[in-house]
């Protein structure tokens, strides 16, 4: 009896000691260690690195027991493993690491603009123009089911796409789109890249999706292409089918549909001519929502 509560009091003490040592820095490292590893399964969770995560920890577990149980063989194993397999993991989960790091890059607290024109005024008067032209473009292509596939660039810089294209530099209108979506012409299957509110590029081609097979089977090239993009930037993609006509969105890997001329001009708005005290928040004016690039819990 005695011995039990000699023992609890030790522990509280124990315990009482911990606590009094803990000091600010110490606060301040538990915190953000914490965010980072949160926000770092965020990530993870949406590509194929969650399934590698999750086996290295399997194997760290096994190597616990291992060193508990005195498994030599397994432990010099898992030894060995631990230090040359991180270099195989670096190699062999490229891409997934580089938009890991990509979308990290993207998040607010890493989101510092030292390009010129960075307030909201400036934003307003580049893409003010672009975005009504942009709304009588998609209406007029939607009216005729002419397909169509227009970017709009924000912070992250899409030059490896635009040098896939045309340089044009031209001041955005709906008879520009028209002609430029316009069937059998030389760029009417690429997709149009605006930065800074101008016609920068035409005839892109866009990066696959990560998950393509997830993705619904109606949707065409153009929609899968517009989410592709989006899952590798913060860019806005307007896509115009040319089946049904329906005008649709994508961003961050996510398609939404059936936009009408208010409710694309909205949206737009918020995410061009906002994005600097926002970031880029916004409600999304949503009919129809595919998901697509992963399955989200």
């Amino acid at each position: 009896m005695f011995e039990t509560i000699s023992s609890f009091s030790d522990l509280l003490n124990a315990l009482w000691g911990v606590f009094i040592s803990i000091r600010l820095n110490s606060v301040i490292d538990i915190l953000i260690l914490w965010y980072i590893l949160y926000h770092a399964f965020k990530l993870i969770r949406e590509t194929r690195a969650l399934q590698l995560v999750q086996g290295i920890m399997l194997l760290v577990v096994f190597y616990v027991i291992a060193f508990i149980c005195d498994l030599q063989a397994i432990r010099y194993l898992l030894k060995n493993f631990f230090q040359w397999g991180i270099l195989a993991v670096v190699i062999l989960f490229q891409p997934e690491l580089r938009r890991i790091i990509e979308k990290l890059g993207r998040t607010r607290i890493a989101n510092f603009d030292f390009r010129p024109g960075a307030d909201n005024a400036t934003a307003a008067e580049m893409w003010s123009p672009a975005i009504e032209a942009i709304c009588d473009a998609a209406v007029n292509l939607s009216a005729t089911c002419t397909g169509a596939l227009i970017i709009c660039e924000r912070r992250t810089r899409l030059g490896e796409q635009i040098d896939t294209g045309t340089l044009l530099d031209s001041k955005p209108s709906a008879a520009l789109f028209g002609n430029i979506f316009y069937p059998n012409t030389p760029l009417h299957d690429g997709a149009v890249i605006l930065r800074d509110g101008k016609v920068h590029a035409a005839g892109c081609f866009l990066p696959k999706p990560q998950k393509e097979e997830l993705i619904a089977k109606q949707l065409g090239s153009r929609h899968r292409a517009a989410i592709g993009m989006s899952e590798n930037s913060d860019a806005v993609v307007i896509v115009v089918s040319e089946e049904t006509g329906t005008i649709s969105v994508a961003e961050n890997g996510e398609l939404t549909r059936g936009y009408s001329r208010d409710g694309l001009a909205k949206l737009l708005k918020n995410r061009l001519m906002a994005e600097d005290k926002s970031g880029g928040a916004g409600k999304k004016n949503i009919v129809g929502r595919v998901i697509s690039g992963w399955k989200r819990k």
